[in-house]
């Protein structure tokens, strides 16, 4: 049979010999293929589909829609009385295959893909790309499977500067820049309200559950996969967040969602704020009142991988423990417990639309703050976070099946190695303190300017300059900035320094890195100047840290498991902002609102 335009062909529910035909007109859902009694197959109505036969009653006798595209059949006209050039009599064997070939055609093309019940967002805090090369050996769960049947991205980078996890956190289902997101970093100098802002907190509203100060999205600037879902389908949709840190369950959940949980690490509970909810669910109530923390008193790791090393958590519950429980892998086993629940009493994965749960361990990033990316105690946490995703897995696959599940696994940043572990390697770096940065700058701004206080804030290597001093002795913003700069810029160990109006007008060295500390400057809420360091540089007095714009903080895991998805291994360069538009295309609903990542189009099995 000559081949036709398949896309708009739909099945018609009552008749069991028939189908429609196919075209690209809105009309052609009359056109019908029909079987009579008699094994006669009939086309009526209208088609556009120009290899079938039509009739054209003015014409005065039959002719091929080869010819011009569209006809008049009229009812129950049989196809083997039209000519067709040389005269067609189509069997019901025949009609059947046509049938079949057009209802085939339909199920592929026609009718909409079967969409994930669920999105699921895992982010490992302070999880770097080579952990998943590093362990490999000893993975035998959740991240095994992902490395053996996801669409493993090899060199997924980070394209923001400060690595840090309020920022890795609000780019991962936005797409988003800070310049754009707002997200500048985990706190931040707030120049309206004259105080040290998180990137989370809110004065209008209240914690549920348990002590701390009230937290939100409303910082956050742009929409989330999650958002766009539900602004998509009203009503339709869950979306949920979930980690032991506040920040990293409220903002990649984004501004709509149904509710975020976190940790409270002196009362053992997980909480949530009024900004969701007038009152904490009675799961969650339920799932405190049992009081789950208090089970790790006396937990141990790393008993068996380093036993002259192992720890122990505290004896006895009580503040001590419930903190100790965050930083060790006491927390992960928490919070996948948490999540189990979660899953189950937010109905997650049931509902008419696409539901989307984003997880983050937090623990992996107080664990590895302490001890450093090449300590045991980072392997043996890595290794138990294996365990635990396939624990979250077969949950999943039990409740939903794992086959309509859509899984990305990803890290909000990577992690310098301890200064101590370079100079054991010959390698460069070193510890550095704020007062290493700014005292000279203080200093050289007293010197030019007089007494004051210059300098009213910092947020990482960022300072913020006092703007009214500056205005009330009638010096030029610009020119306090540049000597700011010019006494920074020679101290030891300064690699580069940016001030705001280099920034704004793109006055700085073109290479990746100034792009990414443009991408992440914000007119309103970054500082005056951005001071990088040398690589391996550090302003901590112990343990190790992130935040530069290095690959050692930059290079992330990025993987996709689930529908639509073609596994295998992908070498390209590729960018965390990626992950949102290509989700979003997925499920069909709009690109998140300040997204500049591109479709990953090349993992995409067709529908």
């Amino acid at each position: 049979m000559p081949s036709f335009d398949p896309r708009a062909l739909i099945i018609d529910p009552v008749l069991s010999h028939s189908t429609y035909l196919a075209g690209s007109s809105g009309f052609d859902a009359l056109s019908v293929i029909a079987v009579d009694s008699s094994d006669d197959a009939f086309v009526t109505d209208l088609t556009n589909s120009g290899d079938f036969p039509t009739w054209k009653p003015r014409q005065g006798k039959p002719r091929s829609a080869k010819a011009s595209l569209g006809g008049v059949v009229t009812a129950e006209q049989k196809l083997s009385d039209l000519e067709a050039g040389p005269v067609r009599k189509y069997s019901l064997l025949t009609a059947t295959l046509i049938i079949a070939i057009c209802s085939s055609a339909l199920f592929a093309q026609s009718v909409p893909a079967k969409q994930p019940k669920l999105i699921l967002l895992v982010v490992i805090d302070q999880f770097r790309y080579d952990y998943l090369l590093r362990f490999r050996d000893q993975y035998t769960g959740g991240l095994s499977r992902l490395l053996n049947e996801g669409a493993v991205f090899d060199n997924a980078h980070l394209e923001h500067y400060p690595t840090v996890t309020a920022i890795g956190h609000a780019t991962a289902l936005t797409g988003a820049t800070p310049a754009l997101s707002g997200i500048v970093g985990n706190d931040w100098y707030d120049r309206e309200s004259h105080k040290r802002i998180l990137s989370i907190s809110d004065e209008t509203v209240k914690v549920l559950g348990g002590n701390g100060d009230g937290a939100s999205p409303h910082r956050l600037l742009v929409s989330t996969l999650g958002d766009e879902i539900k602004m998509a389908h009203l009503g339709n949709a869950h979306v949920v967040g979930v980690s032991l840190k506040d920040r990293s369950a409220i903002l990649p959940a984004g501004r709509m969602a149904d509710a975020a949980y976190w940790y409270d690490a002196a009362t053992g509970n997980f909480v949530s704020s009024t900004y969701y909810f007038a009152d904490l669910p009675e799961w969650v109530k339920q799932f405190d009142a049992r009081r789950p923390s208090d089970d790790f008193a006396g937990y141990e790791w790393l008993t068996g991988m380093a036993p002259s090393q192992s720890k122990h958590l505290p004896a006895t519950p009580g503040r001590d423990l419930y903190s100790a429980v965050f930083g060790s892998p006491a927390g992960n086993e928490l919070l996948e417990a948490f999540v189990e629940q979660a899953i189950a009493a937010e109905s997650l994965g049931r509902h008419d639309a696409t539901d989307v749960l984003t997880v983050s361990f937090s623990s992996n990033d107080v664990v590895g703050h302490s001890f450093g990316p090449d300590a045991p105690e980072v392997r043996d946490i890595s290794i138990r976070t294996d365990r635990l995703l396939a624990r979250l897995f077969d949950y999943l696959d039990r409740l939903l099946g794992l086959q309509n599940v859509l899984v990305m696994l990803t890290a909000d940043h990577g992690v310098s190695p301890l200064p101590e572990k370079l100079a054991e390697w010959k390698m460069p770096g070193g510890r550095m303190t704020g007062g290493d940065l700014f005292n000279p700058m203080r200093a050289a701004l007293e010197a030019k300017f007089g007494k004051g206080e210059w300098i009213l804030d910092t947020a990482g290597t960022s300072p913020y300059l006092n703007l009214d001093l500056i205005r009330a002795k009638g010096f030029e913003e610009a020119e306090v900035r540049r000597i700011a700069a010019k006494a920074v810029a020679t101290e030891p160990h300064v690699w580069r320094v940016y001030t705001r109006d280099q920034l704004l007008l793109g006055q700085v060295p073109h290479d990746p890195i100034s792009d990414r500390v443009i991408r992440s400057f914000n007119a309103k809420r970054s500082g005056d100047l951005e001071i990088l360091l040398e690589p391996y540089w550090i302003r901590s007095a112990r343990g190790t840290t992130h935040g530069t714009p290095y690959s050692y903080d930059s290079h992330i895991p990025l993987i996709f498991m689930g529908p639509r998805i073609r596994p295998g291994h992908y070498f390209q360069n590729v960018a965390l902002n990626d992950a949102a538009p290509t989700l979003a295309t997925i499920l069909g609903v709009e690109t998140p609102s300040g997204s500049v990542g591109r479709v990953l189009y090349e993992i995409l099995r067709d529908q």
